[in-house]
């Protein structure tokens, strides 16, 4: 069975990137095995799916490119750099971990602006005494 092929314009548009990304990736080892037709037009597989879909996850996790080099370098010889592959994967897990906690403590703070400023909003359109932060549920935290 012959396996399904995607050029540049459907990677492209499958991943919401320009071809230029697609190339440098290519160019920094990220995307591995491309084929390039005598015409020099590249022909990408699932397997370059598949990375791509991995190399946007890291990515929108945080993830530099260096990081993402090094885990598919590893990835190259799984036995013998499992252990390494391991932490890199528990380091970006408790970065991310720690990123969501404070995103989470600025949505709530976010969340208190936007009640405080409807309040405001709320006394200003009806002639009514302005609010306090404190009368809004909005209590200032320690950093």
């Amino acid at each position: 069975m012959e396996q399904q092929t995607y050029t540049i314009r459907e990677m492209s548009e499958r991943f919401g990137l320009p071809a230029s990304t697609l190339r440098y990736y290519e160019e920094i080892g990220l995307l591995t095995d491309v084929i390039h037709t005598e015409s020099k037009k590249r022909i990408y597989t699932q397997q370059h799916i598949n990375c791509m879909t991995a190399i946007l996850c890291f990515k929108r996790t945080g993830l530099p490119i260096a990081g993402i080099q090094e885990f598919f370098r590893l990835e190259n010889d799984i036995p013998g750099n499992i252990d390494q592959m391991v932490a890199i994967l528990e380091e970006h897990e408790q970065n991310t971990r720690e990123k969501i906690e404070r995103m989470e403590s600025d949505l709530e703070h976010i969340q208190q602006k936007v009640r405080y400023y409807s309040a405001v909003r709320d006394a200003i359109k009806n002639g009514d005494e302005m609010p306090s932060w404190d009368s809004c549920g909005c209590e200032e935290k320690a950093q």
